[in-house]
């Protein structure tokens, strides 16, 4: 009986350390520069909200098995509420994007432009795409534009640090149609 009592701690041992360690992700601010001027801006958008479909609420990064299954990662987790993280990009991205505006997640005045966005796909794929999917609205002055966008990007290797990398780069390939489209009013 004795005997094995050093193979059964042996096993206890093994299995606390094979516990895997869990990886957080912050979507970085790729290229955002914000210009820094001393003369008022000529016009100012506040981004009201971006709001992420349930499945995208969770804790963890989503990757797409198949056609119609989907996993949310239990060791690979955002590092903040993943429509904060967004939100924060669009406001860094648009700063960068649209020179002489004042971009904020705060209301500012009553002669702003408001932009809302709803994100339905933000996740890995299997076939190694990066997906990132919803729709925008944009309300100028009382005249309303609305535009769905559906992003398939390539990685340019495997794992997660690279699906978040292209993520990020098809965030701001977005926050760049949107200030197009913004500037066209």
């Amino acid at each position: 009986m004795m005997k094995w009592i050093p193979v059964a701690l042996a096993l206890l041992l093994s299995a606390c350390s094979s516990t895997p360690s869990k990886t957080y992700y912050q979507l970085p601010a790729l290229g955002a520069t914000t210009q820094v001027s001393e003369a008022p801006a000529s016009r100012q958008l506040w981004l009201e909200h971006v709001s992420v479909a349930d499945f995208l609420a969770q804790s963890g990064v989503v990757y797409q098995t198949n056609d119609v299954q989907y996993v949310i990662a239990q060791n690979n987790l955002w590092a903040s509420p993943l429509d904060q993280q967004l939100q924060q990009t669009l406001v860094s991205n648009l700063s960068g994007a649209l020179p002489g505006w004042v971009v904020s997640s705060q209301p500012m005045s009553s002669d702003q432009d408001v932009l809302n966005v709803t994100i339905s796909g933000f996740h890995g794929r299997y076939d190694g795409k990066a997906i990132i999917r919803g729709e925008w609205v944009l309300n100028h002055q009382g005249q309303l534009l609305k535009r769905p966008f559906s992003l398939e990007l390539q990685q340019e290797e495997d794992g997660y640090d690279a699906l978040i990398r292209t993520l990020a780069q098809g965030w701001q390939q977005e926050a760049l149609a949107i200030a197009a489209q913004a500037t066209r009013f």
